[in-house]
């Protein structure tokens, strides 16, 4: 069992990780040298259609945290840049659905990379059962914490 010590812990490392300067300082070292049309206010774009596939505006801005006119905002300037692309709505051809392009899915996957490394890098001076744990223990937090989908 925890302790209430425990639980403000963790709620005090999760307010300083999810800051939004925390955030854009994140976004910014993932995205540096790939192009004007990349970079901390376009990345959560990116990201959100790499999870969620084709998306509308209003779907995406409520998976990534952002208004429909936001995210329109953010989308124009990726499509400029050959990363996303706008494609009718099978479901309702009133609709337009974003989506990545080849180039877009290429951009998210050298940021996931560039993540995956500063990861690995953090955590090269843990013993590799201690960073093992970790990752075993913040996979289950986040699918079994107070902030999972099925907690709302």
């Amino acid at each position: 069992m925890t302790t209430n010590t425990t639980g403000h812990d963790i709620a005090y490392a999760l307010g300083l990780l999810l800051r939004r300067s925390t955030r854009a300082r994140i976004y910014d070292r993932l995205t540096e040298g790939l192009g004007e049309p990349v970079d901390d206010l376009t990345y959560p774009v990116l990201s959100g259609l790499a999870r969620t596939g084709p998306a509308s505006a209003a779907d995406l801005g409520r998976e990534i945290g952002l208004d429909r006119t936001t995210v329109t905002r953010r989308a124009d300037r990726l499509e400029q840049g050959g990363l996303l692309r706008r494609q009718p709505d099978p479901a309702d051809g009133r609709a337009t659905l974003l989506a990545l392009t080849d180039d877009g899915h290429a951009a998210v996957a050298a940021t996931r990379q560039r993540l995956a490394d500063a990861i690995e890098d953090a955590l090269a001076a843990w013993p590799e059962a201690d960073a093992r744990d970790f990752a075993r223990h913040l996979r289950r937090f986040v699918e079994e914490g107070p902030f999972t989908a099925d907690r709302d």
